[in-house]
């Protein structure tokens, strides 16, 4: 375990880990969700309620803020902590996913990635050192290397070449790392759902030595079963002290599921997004708050939910909002899909203190098959 980015695992059930990060700006309690703040803020959510919701960690991105306002304005800032207002960690992604998604105005050569700005058109180069030097200026403490990621379904050829340029740039990402003590630099397992593809490139990654270690290119259309098969076949090549951080995921489901396998920290956008479209998550599972059903329902989301957000609006009125169009519905359900998600962490962290986690995963699974009460 390297001594400038501690790991201390505090317990493991089967699979299952309970651990901290240790930052600079804090500790990570994990397994931990990092809600999404692409460009400095999670979306319709203010940052004191992510805290409240019981995040220790956000997310930023490389691609979006090199964009606007710029890494070097940002830095002149005081650094991305300071220019929102967040005070615990950041981990940033280096831009990888997003690179992808530009498939039809995006170069990818041995160098780098050039690619056209979705904002105003104009060339833009992302090579592995620039990346590196972006998320330095923008003070984050996880800085991930910069990966080449494609998209499922995809041919054996097509994997095999994106994971052996992924590991080309994470020597050059992690050459070009220069962080303090407590920031860590992470590399990012790629291979498709190939396992020998994904076991070579956790083998190349560890080589090289990194912080921490990521599970990349999933959730890009390849479906749960195989993403947990891709898991499982990744994750006993990873170092035992070091985390584990599966991009871009995912449902609670996928996190139970995942966290059974080992992992220890996850981001996605479903949550923010969800929310915006109406959509709830609770311990009775999915609940749409579009559908008539609920426009003279008088209940809250979850009366038991110590957050306001799941217990101090009624579902006839998160309806009324909704159908309306109101902001504030949809900012509503944003913090309260963030509050579940940050419940279901710590309830997962306790099980696992408890020796209880399978257990606890069954419980789980079983409410939200039975679904929401009826009045």
């Amino acid at each position: 375990m390297p001594r400038d980015f501690p790991f201390p695992l505090r317990r493991r059930d089967g699979a299952a880990r309970l651990g901290v990060v240790h930052t600079r700006h804090g500790d990570i309690r994990t397994p931990a969700f990092m809600p999404v703040g692409t460009v400095g803020t999670v979306k319709g959510v203010y940052l004191d309620q992510v805290r409240q919701a019981g995040a220790d960690i956000i997310l930023g991105n490389t691609y979006h803020l090199m964009l606007r306002p710029g890494a070097e304005q940002v830095a002149a800032l005081g650094g991305l902590h300071r220019f929102i207002g967040w005070d615990g960690p950041i981990l940033t992604d280096s831009g990888g996913f997003q690179i992808m998604s530009l498939s039809k105005i995006r170069k990818i050569t041995e160098q780098g990635a050039t690619f056209q700005s979705h904002i105003d058109g104009r060339r833009h180069e992302l090579t592995p050192e620039r990346a590196m030097d972006i998320q330095a200026l923008l003070g984050s403490d996880i800085q991930m290397q910069l990966d080449q990621c494609i998209e499922y379904p995809h041919t054996e050829k097509q994997a095999e070449r994106a994971m052996q340029l992924s590991l080309r740039w994470a020597e050059r990402s992690r050459r070009a790392f220069a962080g303090l003590r407590g920031q860590g630099c992470f590399g990012i397992v790629q291979g498709g759902v190939n396992e020998a593809l994904r076991r070579e490139s956790a083998e190349g990654l560890k080589a090289i030595g990194f912080h921490g270690y990521a599970i990349g290119g999933l959730a890009v259309g390849e479906g749960q079963e195989l993403m947990l098969r891709t898991i499982d076949c990744t994750a006993p090549h990873l170092p035992e002290d070091q985390p584990r951080y599966l991009m871009g995921v995912g449902t609670p489901d996928d996190l139970l599921g995942a966290v059974a396998r080992g992992v220890d920290m996850f981001d996605c956008v479903l949550p923010t997004r969800s929310g915006r479209h109406g959509q709830a998550f609770t311990r009775f599972g999915k609940i749409n708050l579009r559908n008539a059903r609920h426009a003279d329902d008088p209940r809250p989301l979850d009366a038991e939910h110590p957050s306001p957000a799941l217990n101090g609006y009624s579902r006839a009125y998160l309806h009324h909002l909704m159908r309306s169009g109101e902001l504030l519905g949809m900012m509503i359900l944003s913090w309260a899909n963030l509050a579940y998600y940050q419940s279901l962490m710590q309830d997962m962290r306790a099980a696992i203190a408890a020796g209880r986690f399978g257990d606890f995963a069954a419980e789980t699974r079983a409410g939200w098959k039975r679904g929401d009460p009826a009045r």
